[in-house]
Protein backbone atom coordinates (compact mmCIF):
# COMPACT_ATOMS: atom_id res chain seq x y z
CA UNK A 1 0.00 0.00 0.00
CA UNK A 2 2.78 2.38 0.83
CA UNK A 3 4.41 1.74 -2.52
CA UNK A 4 1.20 2.57 -4.34
CA UNK A 5 0.60 5.74 -2.41
CA UNK A 6 4.17 6.78 -3.08
CA UNK A 7 3.40 6.91 -6.79
CA UNK A 8 -0.16 8.24 -6.77
CA UNK A 9 -1.91 10.47 -4.21
CA UNK A 10 -5.53 11.55 -4.76
CA UNK A 11 -5.34 10.40 -8.40
CA UNK A 12 -2.40 12.70 -9.27
CA UNK A 13 0.94 11.48 -10.58
CA UNK A 14 3.99 12.15 -8.54
CA UNK A 15 7.58 12.04 -9.80
CA UNK A 16 9.55 8.91 -8.95
CA UNK A 17 12.53 9.22 -6.67
CA UNK A 18 15.94 8.57 -8.20
CA UNK A 19 19.41 8.37 -6.78
CA UNK A 20 21.59 11.39 -7.44
CA UNK A 21 24.95 10.82 -9.23
CA UNK A 22 28.17 12.73 -9.04
CA UNK A 23 28.60 15.22 -11.87
CA UNK A 24 31.86 13.73 -13.12
CA UNK A 25 30.22 10.28 -13.44
CA UNK A 26 27.37 11.68 -15.52
CA UNK A 27 29.84 13.49 -17.76
CA UNK A 28 31.84 10.27 -18.22
CA UNK A 29 28.78 8.24 -19.21
CA UNK A 30 27.60 10.98 -21.56
CA UNK A 31 30.99 11.09 -23.27
CA UNK A 32 30.97 7.29 -23.59
CA UNK A 33 27.56 7.40 -25.28
CA UNK A 34 28.72 10.11 -27.67
CA UNK A 35 31.87 8.13 -28.44
CA UNK A 36 29.89 4.95 -29.22
CA UNK A 37 27.51 6.85 -31.48
CA UNK A 38 30.47 8.39 -33.29
CA UNK A 39 32.00 4.96 -33.85
CA UNK A 40 28.74 3.63 -35.30
CA UNK A 41 28.27 6.68 -37.54
CA UNK A 42 31.90 6.55 -38.72
CA UNK A 43 31.65 2.83 -39.45
CA UNK A 44 28.44 3.27 -41.45
CA UNK A 45 29.97 6.22 -43.30
CA UNK A 46 33.08 4.23 -44.22
CA UNK A 47 30.95 1.29 -45.38
CA UNK A 48 28.84 3.64 -47.46
CA UNK A 49 31.92 5.17 -49.08
CA UNK A 50 33.40 1.75 -49.81
CA UNK A 51 30.15 0.53 -51.31
CA UNK A 52 29.90 3.67 -53.40
CA UNK A 53 33.48 3.56 -54.63
CA UNK A 54 33.93 -0.15 -55.30
CA UNK A 55 31.68 -2.10 -57.67
CA UNK A 56 32.20 -5.32 -55.72
CA UNK A 57 30.73 -3.67 -52.62
CA UNK A 58 27.67 -2.46 -54.51
CA UNK A 59 27.27 -5.89 -56.05
CA UNK A 60 27.50 -7.59 -52.64
CA UNK A 61 24.81 -5.32 -51.20
CA UNK A 62 22.55 -5.75 -54.22
CA UNK A 63 22.90 -9.53 -53.91
CA UNK A 64 21.62 -9.72 -50.32
CA UNK A 65 17.86 -9.79 -51.11
CA UNK A 66 18.16 -12.23 -54.08
CA UNK A 67 20.35 -14.56 -52.02
CA UNK A 68 17.79 -14.57 -49.25
CA UNK A 69 15.04 -15.41 -51.75
CA UNK A 70 17.13 -18.20 -53.29
CA UNK A 71 17.82 -19.64 -49.85
CA UNK A 72 14.11 -19.63 -49.06
CA UNK A 73 13.29 -21.35 -52.35
CA UNK A 74 15.99 -23.92 -51.74
CA UNK A 75 14.47 -24.75 -48.36
CA UNK A 76 11.05 -25.10 -49.98
CA UNK A 77 12.45 -26.95 -53.03
CA UNK A 78 11.09 -24.28 -55.41
CA UNK A 79 12.72 -23.27 -58.74
CA UNK A 80 14.22 -19.81 -59.25
CA UNK A 81 12.26 -17.76 -61.83
CA UNK A 82 14.15 -17.11 -65.04
CA UNK A 83 13.67 -13.35 -64.64
CA UNK A 84 15.56 -13.44 -61.35
CA UNK A 85 18.41 -15.48 -62.87
CA UNK A 86 18.73 -12.98 -65.73
CA UNK A 87 18.76 -10.08 -63.26
CA UNK A 88 21.51 -11.77 -61.23
CA UNK A 89 23.65 -12.25 -64.34
CA UNK A 90 23.07 -8.61 -65.28
CA UNK A 91 24.32 -7.40 -61.88
CA UNK A 92 27.32 -9.74 -62.02
CA UNK A 93 28.29 -8.55 -65.50
CA UNK A 94 27.88 -4.88 -64.69
CA UNK A 95 30.09 -5.32 -61.63
CA UNK A 96 32.75 -7.08 -63.70
CA UNK A 97 32.74 -4.36 -66.33
CA UNK A 98 33.03 -1.60 -63.70
CA UNK A 99 35.98 -3.31 -62.01
CA UNK A 100 37.69 -4.00 -65.34
CA UNK A 101 37.30 -0.37 -66.37
CA UNK A 102 39.23 0.81 -63.32
CA UNK A 103 41.94 -1.83 -63.81
CA UNK A 104 42.30 -0.93 -67.48
CA UNK A 105 42.61 2.79 -66.76
CA UNK A 106 45.32 2.14 -64.17
CA UNK A 107 47.21 -0.16 -66.55
CA UNK A 108 47.09 2.29 -69.46
CA UNK A 109 48.44 5.14 -67.33
CA UNK A 110 51.37 2.97 -66.23
CA UNK A 111 52.56 1.32 -69.46
CA UNK A 112 55.26 2.38 -71.89
CA UNK A 113 54.20 5.10 -74.39
CA UNK A 114 54.90 2.71 -77.28
CA UNK A 115 52.25 0.34 -75.96
CA UNK A 116 49.88 3.24 -75.42
CA UNK A 117 50.33 4.11 -79.09
CA UNK A 118 49.48 0.55 -80.13
CA UNK A 119 46.36 0.51 -77.93
CA UNK A 120 45.20 3.78 -79.46
CA UNK A 121 45.72 2.41 -82.95
CA UNK A 122 43.64 -0.65 -82.10
CA UNK A 123 40.93 1.30 -80.29
CA UNK A 124 41.78 -0.29 -76.94
CA UNK A 125 42.52 2.82 -74.92
CA UNK A 126 40.30 3.77 -71.94
CA UNK A 127 37.06 5.35 -73.01
CA UNK A 128 37.17 3.73 -76.44
CA UNK A 129 37.92 0.03 -75.94
CA UNK A 130 34.77 -2.08 -75.73
CA UNK A 131 34.30 -3.67 -72.30
CA UNK A 132 31.64 -6.36 -72.56
CA UNK A 133 30.81 -9.73 -71.03
CA UNK A 134 31.78 -12.92 -72.83
CA UNK A 135 33.48 -16.28 -72.36
CA UNK A 136 30.50 -17.35 -70.23
CA UNK A 137 31.44 -15.43 -67.05
CA UNK A 138 34.28 -13.07 -67.91
CA UNK A 139 34.75 -9.45 -68.94
CA UNK A 140 36.49 -8.88 -72.27
CA UNK A 141 38.25 -5.82 -73.67
CA UNK A 142 37.77 -5.65 -77.43
CA UNK A 143 39.22 -3.19 -79.98
CA UNK A 144 36.60 -0.64 -81.03
CA UNK A 145 38.11 -0.56 -84.52
CA UNK A 146 37.14 -4.21 -85.16
CA UNK A 147 34.16 -4.83 -82.83
CA UNK A 148 31.08 -2.88 -81.82
CA UNK A 149 28.61 -3.19 -78.91
CA UNK A 150 25.43 -5.23 -79.28
CA UNK A 151 22.54 -4.69 -76.88
CA UNK A 152 20.22 -7.31 -78.39
CA UNK A 153 21.75 -10.32 -76.63
CA UNK A 154 25.13 -10.85 -78.30
CA UNK A 155 26.91 -8.29 -76.08
CA UNK A 156 29.26 -7.37 -78.96
CA UNK A 157 29.77 -8.24 -82.62
CA UNK A 158 32.25 -7.81 -85.44
CA UNK A 159 32.05 -4.58 -87.42
CA UNK A 160 30.76 -4.97 -90.98
CA UNK A 161 33.04 -4.51 -94.00
CA UNK A 162 36.20 -4.44 -91.87
CA UNK A 163 39.67 -5.81 -92.57
CA UNK A 164 41.77 -6.88 -89.58
CA UNK A 165 44.71 -9.03 -88.58
CA UNK A 166 45.95 -10.70 -85.39
CA UNK A 167 48.91 -9.52 -83.32
CA UNK A 168 50.40 -11.88 -80.74
CA UNK A 169 53.26 -11.94 -78.22
CA UNK A 170 51.78 -9.07 -76.20
CA UNK A 171 51.57 -9.75 -72.45
CA UNK A 172 50.12 -6.59 -70.94
CA UNK A 173 48.92 -7.17 -67.39
CA UNK A 174 45.70 -5.20 -67.58
CA UNK A 175 43.51 -7.16 -65.17
CA UNK A 176 41.10 -7.82 -68.03
CA UNK A 177 41.17 -10.29 -70.93
CA UNK A 178 42.35 -8.21 -73.90
CA UNK A 179 42.35 -9.19 -77.58
CA UNK A 180 44.60 -7.86 -80.31
CA UNK A 181 42.66 -8.33 -83.51
CA UNK A 182 43.60 -4.97 -84.97
CA UNK A 183 42.96 -3.03 -88.21
CA UNK A 184 45.05 -4.29 -91.11
CA UNK A 185 46.10 -0.93 -92.43
CA UNK A 186 49.16 1.14 -93.35
CA UNK A 187 49.52 2.46 -89.79
CA UNK A 188 50.02 -0.95 -88.20
CA UNK A 189 53.80 -1.12 -88.68
CA UNK A 190 54.29 2.23 -86.96
CA UNK A 191 51.88 1.28 -84.18
CA UNK A 192 53.91 -1.87 -83.45
CA UNK A 193 57.26 -0.09 -83.38
CA UNK A 194 58.83 -0.29 -79.91
CA UNK A 195 56.57 -3.15 -78.75
CA UNK A 196 57.01 -6.93 -78.68
CA UNK A 197 53.96 -7.47 -80.91
CA UNK A 198 54.25 -9.90 -83.82
CA UNK A 199 51.81 -9.90 -86.73
CA UNK A 200 50.36 -13.29 -87.69
CA UNK A 201 50.50 -12.83 -91.46
CA UNK A 202 48.21 -15.80 -92.15
CA UNK A 203 45.39 -14.41 -90.01
CA UNK A 204 43.93 -11.66 -92.20
CA UNK A 205 40.21 -11.36 -91.59
CA UNK A 206 37.48 -9.58 -93.52
CA UNK A 207 33.82 -9.18 -92.63
CA UNK A 208 30.92 -8.88 -95.04
CA UNK A 209 28.14 -6.27 -95.00
CA UNK A 210 26.29 -8.30 -92.33
CA UNK A 211 29.25 -8.01 -89.94
CA UNK A 212 30.16 -11.69 -90.26
CA UNK A 213 33.26 -13.46 -91.47
CA UNK A 214 32.89 -15.11 -94.86
CA UNK A 215 31.50 -14.32 -98.31
CA UNK A 216 28.50 -12.06 -98.73
CA UNK A 217 25.41 -14.02 -97.60
CA UNK A 218 23.06 -15.32 -100.29
CA UNK A 219 19.53 -15.79 -98.87
CA UNK A 220 18.45 -17.16 -102.27
CA UNK A 221 21.06 -19.93 -102.46
CA UNK A 222 19.54 -23.42 -102.93
CA UNK A 223 21.26 -24.62 -99.74
CA UNK A 224 21.56 -22.30 -96.74
CA UNK A 225 22.77 -22.84 -93.21
CA UNK A 226 23.80 -20.92 -90.09
CA UNK A 227 26.84 -21.80 -88.01
CA UNK A 228 26.75 -20.67 -84.37
CA UNK A 229 29.91 -20.66 -82.29
CA UNK A 230 32.83 -18.87 -80.70
CA UNK A 231 36.47 -18.23 -81.65
CA UNK A 232 36.82 -21.74 -83.10
CA UNK A 233 34.20 -20.91 -85.72
CA UNK A 234 35.41 -17.36 -86.22
CA UNK A 235 38.78 -18.92 -86.93
CA UNK A 236 41.46 -17.35 -84.74
CA UNK A 237 44.87 -16.90 -86.36
CA UNK A 238 43.77 -18.37 -89.73
CA UNK A 239 42.64 -16.58 -92.88
CA UNK A 240 39.15 -16.25 -94.33
CA UNK A 241 39.52 -19.18 -96.71
CA UNK A 242 40.30 -21.61 -93.88
CA UNK A 243 37.67 -20.57 -91.32
CA UNK A 244 35.75 -23.78 -90.46
CA UNK A 245 32.33 -22.64 -91.80
CA UNK A 246 33.95 -21.65 -95.10
CA UNK A 247 35.57 -25.09 -95.30
CA UNK A 248 32.13 -26.59 -94.66
CA UNK A 249 30.60 -24.49 -97.44
CA UNK A 250 33.18 -25.73 -99.96
CA UNK A 251 32.75 -29.32 -98.77
CA UNK A 252 28.99 -29.21 -99.33
CA UNK A 253 29.22 -27.45 -102.67
CA UNK A 254 31.71 -30.01 -103.98
CA UNK A 255 29.58 -32.98 -103.00
CA UNK A 256 26.15 -31.58 -103.73
CA UNK A 257 26.99 -29.67 -106.91
CA UNK A 258 24.78 -26.83 -105.70
CA UNK A 259 25.39 -23.26 -104.59
CA UNK A 260 25.72 -23.19 -100.79
CA UNK A 261 25.64 -20.15 -98.50
CA UNK A 262 26.84 -20.57 -94.92
CA UNK A 263 26.31 -17.76 -92.43
CA UNK A 264 29.25 -17.79 -90.01
CA UNK A 265 28.07 -16.07 -86.82
CA UNK A 266 31.06 -17.36 -84.85
CA UNK A 267 32.72 -14.70 -82.72
CA UNK A 268 35.48 -14.93 -80.14
CA UNK A 269 34.29 -15.14 -76.56
CA UNK A 270 30.73 -16.13 -77.42
CA UNK A 271 28.90 -18.66 -75.24
CA UNK A 272 25.52 -20.46 -75.54
CA UNK A 273 23.48 -17.39 -74.59
CA UNK A 274 25.15 -15.43 -77.39
CA UNK A 275 24.76 -18.35 -79.83
CA UNK A 276 21.03 -18.23 -79.21
CA UNK A 277 20.92 -14.44 -79.65
CA UNK A 278 22.84 -14.74 -82.94
CA UNK A 279 20.32 -17.29 -84.23
CA UNK A 280 17.44 -14.95 -83.38
CA UNK A 281 19.27 -12.03 -85.01
CA UNK A 282 19.72 -13.73 -88.39
CA UNK A 283 17.21 -16.57 -88.82
CA UNK A 284 14.33 -14.46 -90.14
CA UNK A 285 16.69 -12.49 -92.37
CA UNK A 286 18.56 -15.45 -93.86
CA UNK A 287 15.92 -18.22 -93.82
CA UNK A 288 18.34 -21.11 -93.15
CA UNK A 289 17.56 -24.75 -93.89
CA UNK A 290 19.75 -26.06 -91.06
CA UNK A 291 21.69 -24.89 -88.01
CA UNK A 292 25.15 -26.03 -86.88
CA UNK A 293 26.00 -25.17 -83.26
CA UNK A 294 29.64 -25.54 -82.19
CA UNK A 295 30.36 -25.94 -78.47
CA UNK A 296 33.61 -26.13 -76.53
CA UNK A 297 34.47 -26.98 -72.92
CA UNK A 298 34.76 -23.33 -71.86
CA UNK A 299 31.07 -22.85 -72.66
CA UNK A 300 30.45 -24.53 -69.30
CA UNK A 301 33.06 -22.78 -67.15
CA UNK A 302 36.85 -22.97 -67.08
CA UNK A 303 37.85 -25.49 -69.77
CA UNK A 304 40.31 -27.37 -67.56
CA UNK A 305 37.78 -27.60 -64.74
CA UNK A 306 35.08 -28.87 -67.10
CA UNK A 307 37.17 -31.71 -68.52
CA UNK A 308 38.02 -32.74 -64.94
CA UNK A 309 34.35 -33.21 -64.15
CA UNK A 310 33.64 -29.80 -62.65
CA UNK A 311 32.27 -26.61 -64.20
CA UNK A 312 28.92 -24.85 -64.15
CA UNK A 313 26.49 -26.51 -66.54
CA UNK A 314 22.99 -25.28 -65.70
CA UNK A 315 23.10 -21.86 -67.35
CA UNK A 316 24.65 -22.93 -70.65
CA UNK A 317 22.45 -26.02 -70.91
CA UNK A 318 19.42 -23.76 -70.48
CA UNK A 319 20.43 -21.71 -73.54
CA UNK A 320 21.35 -24.77 -75.60
CA UNK A 321 17.91 -26.20 -74.91
CA UNK A 322 16.37 -22.85 -75.87
CA UNK A 323 18.16 -23.04 -79.22
CA UNK A 324 17.08 -26.66 -79.71
CA UNK A 325 13.49 -25.69 -78.91
CA UNK A 326 13.59 -22.82 -81.43
CA UNK A 327 14.87 -25.16 -84.13
CA UNK A 328 12.15 -27.72 -83.38
CA UNK A 329 9.35 -25.16 -83.52
CA UNK A 330 10.72 -23.76 -86.80
CA UNK A 331 11.37 -27.19 -88.38
CA UNK A 332 15.09 -26.50 -88.61
CA UNK A 333 17.46 -29.49 -88.42
CA UNK A 334 20.01 -28.81 -85.66
CA UNK A 335 23.42 -30.41 -85.32
CA UNK A 336 25.45 -29.66 -82.18
CA UNK A 337 29.13 -30.42 -82.80
CA UNK A 338 31.62 -30.47 -79.91
CA UNK A 339 35.08 -29.06 -80.55
CA UNK A 340 37.64 -31.71 -79.49
CA UNK A 341 39.75 -30.93 -76.44
CA UNK A 342 43.33 -31.27 -77.67
CA UNK A 343 44.79 -32.64 -74.43
CA UNK A 344 42.00 -35.22 -74.33
CA UNK A 345 42.85 -36.28 -77.87
CA UNK A 346 46.51 -36.90 -77.14
CA UNK A 347 46.18 -38.03 -73.52
CA UNK A 348 43.49 -39.46 -71.31
CA UNK A 349 40.14 -38.70 -72.93
CA UNK A 350 37.63 -38.47 -70.05
CA UNK A 351 34.79 -38.09 -72.55
CA UNK A 352 32.23 -38.72 -69.83
CA UNK A 353 32.94 -35.21 -68.51
CA UNK A 354 33.28 -33.46 -71.88
CA UNK A 355 31.63 -33.73 -74.29
CA UNK A 356 29.66 -36.72 -72.93
CA UNK A 357 27.91 -34.79 -70.19
CA UNK A 358 26.28 -32.53 -72.79
CA UNK A 359 24.30 -35.48 -74.12
CA UNK A 360 23.17 -36.35 -70.58
CA UNK A 361 21.74 -32.89 -70.00
CA UNK A 362 20.32 -31.80 -73.36
CA UNK A 363 16.83 -32.65 -74.53
CA UNK A 364 18.20 -33.77 -77.90
CA UNK A 365 18.30 -36.83 -80.14
CA UNK A 366 21.74 -38.44 -80.41
CA UNK A 367 21.52 -38.01 -84.18
CA UNK A 368 21.70 -34.26 -83.59
CA UNK A 369 24.92 -34.43 -81.54
CA UNK A 370 28.37 -35.02 -83.03
CA UNK A 371 31.68 -35.64 -81.28
CA UNK A 372 34.35 -35.33 -84.01
CA UNK A 373 37.17 -36.42 -81.67
CA UNK A 374 37.77 -39.78 -83.38
CA UNK A 375 37.97 -38.10 -86.78
CA UNK A 376 40.53 -35.68 -85.33
CA UNK A 377 42.59 -38.48 -83.78
CA UNK A 378 42.65 -40.38 -87.07
CA UNK A 379 43.67 -37.25 -88.98
CA UNK A 380 46.36 -36.45 -86.40
CA UNK A 381 47.87 -39.92 -86.65
CA UNK A 382 47.81 -39.76 -90.45
CA UNK A 383 49.57 -36.39 -90.53
CA UNK A 384 52.19 -37.51 -87.99
CA UNK A 385 52.87 -40.70 -89.99
CA UNK A 386 53.17 -38.67 -93.20
CA UNK A 387 55.58 -36.28 -91.50
CA UNK A 388 57.70 -39.17 -90.24
CA UNK A 389 57.91 -40.62 -93.75
CA UNK A 390 59.03 -37.24 -95.12
CA UNK A 391 61.48 -36.65 -92.30
CA UNK A 392 59.51 -33.69 -90.89
CA UNK A 393 57.46 -34.79 -87.92
CA UNK A 394 55.02 -31.96 -87.10
CA UNK A 395 55.30 -30.02 -83.86
CA UNK A 396 52.54 -30.98 -81.44
CA UNK A 397 49.19 -31.64 -83.09
CA UNK A 398 49.06 -30.27 -86.66
CA UNK A 399 45.29 -29.80 -86.36
CA UNK A 400 45.75 -26.93 -83.89
CA UNK A 401 47.90 -23.78 -83.86
CA UNK A 402 50.51 -25.43 -81.63
CA UNK A 403 53.52 -23.74 -83.32
CA UNK A 404 52.28 -20.38 -81.99
CA UNK A 405 51.04 -21.86 -78.68
CA UNK A 406 47.40 -21.36 -79.57
CA UNK A 407 44.72 -24.00 -79.03
CA UNK A 408 42.43 -23.12 -81.95
CA UNK A 409 42.08 -25.00 -85.22
CA UNK A 410 44.85 -24.77 -87.79
CA UNK A 411 43.80 -24.81 -91.48
CA UNK A 412 44.19 -28.61 -91.39
CA UNK A 413 41.99 -28.83 -88.28
CA UNK A 414 39.31 -26.63 -89.85
CA UNK A 415 39.22 -28.96 -92.84
CA UNK A 416 38.82 -32.06 -90.63
CA UNK A 417 36.02 -30.33 -88.71
CA UNK A 418 34.22 -29.44 -91.94
CA UNK A 419 34.44 -32.99 -93.30
CA UNK A 420 33.24 -34.56 -90.04
CA UNK A 421 30.31 -32.14 -89.71
CA UNK A 422 29.54 -32.23 -93.43
CA UNK A 423 29.14 -36.02 -93.54
CA UNK A 424 26.66 -36.06 -90.66
CA UNK A 425 24.82 -33.00 -91.96
CA UNK A 426 24.23 -34.47 -95.41
CA UNK A 427 22.79 -37.62 -93.88
CA UNK A 428 20.45 -35.57 -91.69
CA UNK A 429 19.31 -33.44 -94.60
CA UNK A 430 18.76 -36.50 -96.77
CA UNK A 431 16.69 -38.05 -94.01
CA UNK A 432 14.61 -34.89 -93.81
CA UNK A 433 14.31 -34.77 -97.62
CA UNK A 434 15.65 -31.23 -97.86
CA UNK A 435 18.15 -32.31 -100.50
CA UNK A 436 16.13 -35.03 -102.18
CA UNK A 437 18.57 -37.48 -103.78
CA UNK A 438 20.99 -34.96 -105.35
CA UNK A 439 24.47 -36.47 -105.16
CA UNK A 440 23.62 -38.63 -102.14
Amino acid sequence: MQGILGKRILGRKRPLYRQEQFTFLERSKRLARVFKRSIVIATLTILGVLIGLFPRGRYAVAEIPPRARRAARWLLDLPTPREEIDAQWKRFREQGIAESKKAHEAMFADIDPNYQKLLRYAGLEPGKGILRWGNYDRTLLLPATVFEPDDEGRSYRLRPSTRSIWVRNLTLRSGVLMFFQVPDGPGLADALRGTAGVVVETSRTTTNSWGLRGPEPDPKAPIRGIVLGDSFMQGMFIDDEHAPPECLRRYLETRLDERVSILNTGCLGYSPEQYHAALLAFADRFHPQFVILSVFANDFGDAYEVVQGRGDWDESVYWLNETASYCRTHSLPLLIAAVPYENGMLGRRKAGFYPGRITNLLDLSSVSFLDPTDDFINAHLALVAEGERNGHRPYGCPLFNDPINDGHFSPEGAKVWAESVGKRLMLILERDKLLGTRGL
